[in-house]
């Protein structure tokens, strides 16, 4: 058994993560005795100003992670566009590992490699987001013996990411983003004991996944395949977890929650595609009943015309029901 410093600070965030991750930034010490990697949801192309306001916001030095530099105390790296943010063997790694509940940077992928790497060394904290990433990892990293922390659910613009894991880990600390400075400055000066037991199969398998990017497993190891379909690639998703997690086979991550987001969007395209073609056939009818009444086959015309009308009475009632269900979203 080997005591070590709690010098590992991951930090997860998605809608309405900056101001709290510049509140963070702004209170931590300039001594602090731990490395702070932060991954932000983000869109997948263009450069990241993350850095800059982060670097800006406080007294720690923070700036965009590079492959095999090594984690210095008193810095902060942040996850760069269109890749996983990982901790490996002392140092930073980035990935192009599949995404995770559509996401690269995707939160668990970092949580899960700091417990991997560094057990009980660890403190995760989940900022202010939508849905759920981040929740599994901050499981893994509690399992692991590291400390968790959770930004007050009252103080978060979007609470739904602080809300899932107080429902899915009993957290260290509940903090307010004013707060969260200071109790990082406490939790990493603990002394920790890190037992060399081994990894659990299940978080070193996915966090091979997101670092290699190779599944390595048939479907059968990850789990039974379930109904559904991956809205990546389109396979057939293993139940990881049961109802909670599922994986497909090219290793595209998906929590039941975010499933369920994704869906609703295909379903909102496939309605509005539906409403497109619908108005594009009564274009077509009426130009074809024109063409008819120009040749005085005025019984096809009205065929035409009555086979149009029919058309967009159906895209109206699609159309209805597709804002119905937007102004329905957008209230709850």
């Amino acid at each position: 058994m080997t005591v070590r410093p709690r010098d590992v600070v991951v930090v997860g965030a998605s809608a309405g993560g900056v101001e709290a991750l510049i509140a963070m930034a702004a209170r931590l010490p300039a001594d602090l005795p731990a490395a702070v990697l932060v991954a932000l949801h983000m869109p997948s192309g263009g450069t990241s100003s993350l850095p800059a306001i982060l670097d800006r916001a406080g007294p720690l030095p923070a700036r965009a992670a590079r492959t095999g530099e090594p984690l210095e105390h008193g810095r902060v790296y942040v996850a760069r566009p269109d890749h996983h943010l990982l901790v490996a063997d002392g140092v930073v790694a980035l990935s192009h590992g599949p995404t995770e509940s559509g996401h690269r940077p995707a939160i668990n992928a970092l949580f899960r490699s700091a417990a991997v790497a560094r057990g009980a060394a660890v403190t995760g904290l989940l900022l202010s987001g939508v849905l759920d990433d981040g929740v599994a990892g901050l499981q893994a990293i509690a399992a692991r013996g590291g400390r968790v922390v959770v930004q007050d659910p009252r103080d978060a613009l979007y609470p739904g990411m602080p809300e899932h894991a107080l429902q899915a880990v009993t957290p260290d600390r509940v903090v307010p983003a004013a707060g969260l400075g200071e109790v990082l400055a406490e939790l990493t000066r603990e002394q920790v004991e890190v037992e060399s037991e081994p990894v659990p199969e299940l978080l070193r398998w996915e966090n091979d996944i997101a670092s290699i990017g190779r599944v390595g497993k048939g479907m059968s190891a990850m789990g039974g395949p379930s109904e559904f379909a991956c809205p990546d690639c389109h396979g057939v998703l293993a139940d990881v977890e049961p109802g909670v997690r599922y994986r497909c086979r090219v290793g595209h991550a998906w929590t039941a929650e975010a499933l369920l987001a994704a869906q609703g969007d295909v379903v909102e395209n496939a309605v509005w595609t539906a409403v497109r073609a619908l108005e594009e056939k009564a274009t077509l009818h009426h130009r074809l009943a024109a063409l008819a009444r120009e040749r005085r086959s005025h019984q096809i015309a009205e065929r035409y015309d009555a086979e149009a009308r029919k058309a967009l009475d159906a895209a109206d009632v699609l159309r209805r029901q597709a804002i119905e269900d937007e102004e329905s979203a957008a209230s709850g």
